[in-house]
Order: structure tokens, then sequence, then C-alpha cells
């Protein structure tokens, strides 16, 4: 996109949204620039054989498969940092512009970032749950486990995650899983696999966030999980102001008042720098690349 148009875009959004409550909703577009893929668009990994619920629980094999690909992501993964984008929704809800952020991604950067207010919809690989007692684990309490389990495994310097942390491992023979150190049942990451529903719950936090404020913008979601779809067409129903930023085009473009094709850390720092109640409402002139 040209810069005077990525700036009259920027211009457009801030026109449209400000004094308003924004509720942010983001998906793995947001985190690409902190180095964890997206499942889908330009430079997406293709992934053949996602991991279902069904073949966690029923195939020990694929889930031995799944831990040894996630434990040799894990670090990588979880030493990702905030990037722009992230850093723009912190301080946009800190100077009470932004109500909150759900958000479809499991990386916790959000938290990390310095946002408050965030409804992690499908879950966070911060957590691992026993489906037998309902025990809660730290991650890095289990990745302890795991290599205590199995002292010969190691984890390369540089690996190639998939959007989830899961690295494609040469061989998967001989890995102990890792199980409840309470009553050693199945271990699972608190995440929503495919072919899992989001928890009530936490969907229903989601809408409450949503009524209580009076414009969305989706950042970084080609919104083709259902979930980001139905709290779209919450907000068209209400009539209220909808942004969509993501590089490439989304199910909802025809419901937007506005689309931005280009990346988030250049345009949600650009939209923060307008819409700051300190702001001299001058749009930003720099951008860190062509999106």
């Amino acid at each position: 996109m040209p810069d005077d148009e990525f700036r009259a875009r920027i211009s457009q959004a801030a026109d449209l949204l400000r004094g308003r409550r924004i509720a942010l909703l983001t998906g793995a577009g947001i985190s690409t620039d902190s180095g964890i893929p997206a499942y889908r668009g330009e430079g997406a990994r293709t992934r053949s054989d996602p991991m279902t619920i069904d073949r966690y629980l029923g195939d020990e094999a694929a889930r031995r498969r799944y831990w040894v690909g996630g434990h040799l992501g894990w670090r990588a993964f979880a030493a990702a940092e905030p990037n722009p984008g992230h850093l723009a929704l912190a301080a946009m809800e800190a100077e009470g512009v932004v109500s909150g952020v759900i958000t479809q991604n499991v990386d916790g950067l959000h938290l990390r970032a310095g946002s408050s207010h965030v409804i992690e919809v499908h879950g966070t690989m911060r957590r691992v749950l026993c489906l037998h007692c309902g025990q809660v684990f730290d991650r890095r309490d289990v990745a302890a486990q795991i290599e205590d389990l199995n002292p010969w495994i190691s984890v390369p310097e540089n690996v190639a995650l998939a959007p989830d942390g899961d690295v494609l491992p040469e061989s998967t023979d001989g890995f102990i899983v890792p199980t409840c150190t309470v009553c050693g049942g199945t271990l699972k990451p608190d995440v929503v696999f495919f072919g899992e529903f989001v928890p009530r719950g936490r969907f229903a936090a989601a809408e409450s966030l949503l009524r209580a404020s009076s414009a969305l913008i989706v950042a970084g979601s080609s919104l083709v999980v259902n979930s980001g779809v139905r709290l779209v067409e919450r907000a068209r129903r209400r009539s209220i102001p909808l942004v969509i930023v993501n590089r490439e085009p989304t199910r909802a473009d025809a419901w937007a008042d506005l689309t931005i094709p280009a990346g988030t850390s250049e345009v949600l720092p650009a939209l923060h720098d307008l819409m700051s109640p300190t702001s001299d409402r001058t749009p930003t002139t720099e951008r860190s690349g062509t999106p």
C-alpha cells in the first residue's frame, strides 16, 4: 500500500473510532513479527495434519509426537517478545482508549506487553492441565519433567516453529510422555485443539467485553475460525464501527466500515499515535517496511 493511502486509512480509522471504547479481536497475524508464524496467509507453514482432540486422546503415538514437537519448540516459542503491535494495544488500554483484547493466540504476548484485560479464547501454552484430576501445571515445570524423563533429548538452537510452537521432530522413538505428578493422569496443554469447542465461560467473557465496547478492531485474523466470526457478527448486529487490519482479505471484509490491508506492527502504533490523549493528531509518516 502506498504511503499516502496508508496515512489516509489510518486517519479514517482514527476519525471513525475516536471517542469510543474499542475492543480488539486479534489473531496469529499480530504475532508474526515476534517470530511466531501464522496459520494462513503469506509465509504461513502448511499443516497437513493438525492435532485434533480425538487423535490426542485416542492415539498414544500421536500424543507422543505432540509432546516431542512441542518440547522442541517450547523454548523458542516462550522466548518470543511482544512487538510494536502488542505494545501499542497495551498503551491504548492504559490510556483508556482500548477496553480489552480478545485474542485467538495462545502465545501470551499481549499479557507480556502489558495489556491487563486479555481474554485468551483458545487458551494458553503457559498452562498444562491434567484431564483426570484437574491439576494445573506451569508449562515450565512440565518441560523440566520431560527433560528428567528424557535426558537424551536435545533442543536445537534454531528451530522452524509452527504457529502453535510445534517443531517437526526427526524421531519420537524412546520418548516418555509426561504425566500428572499428582495422579499419573493424561496431561494436555490448556489450549483448544481442532475439534474442541471454546469453553462457554471464556466465550461469554469475550461477549461481555464486546458488549461493554462501542467499536471493534480485528487485527491480524483472517476470521476463518468460527469463534472470531461469531464475535464479529455480534458487533455487526449492534451496528458499531468495525475496522479490520489484515494483510489478506478476511471473511468479514464486506461487513467492515474500513479495511486496512497492512501489517499490525505498523498500523496499530500509527493508530495509537493519532488516538492517544496527548496526540497532536498528525498522522505518522514512519513505516517499518512495505506491507
